[in-house]
């Protein structure tokens, strides 16, 4: 889920942190552009899923074997 998705959803990102439980605005500056796996689901939750979390976000490269 990306930042600035929530940030448009929401309005804004001192309606995120309402939304959202222990939250800071700090910590939201501190959010990449996409936003932590846990709180992207909470996100979903709060939302009904009018913004889903994309697995594609958040996987790793498996770095190539050296054999």
């Amino acid at each position: 889920m990306l930042r600035k998705d929530v940030i448009a959803h929401f309005g804004s990102a001192t309606e995120v942190v309402k939304k959202l439980t222990n939250l800071s605005h700090g910590a939201i500056s501190q959010w990449g552009e996409v936003i932590p796996m846990g709180r992207a689901y909470e996100i979903q939750t709060i939302t009904n899923g009018k913004l889903k979390v994309d697995l594609r976000l958040y996987s790793r490269k498996q770095p190539k074997s050296a054999a």
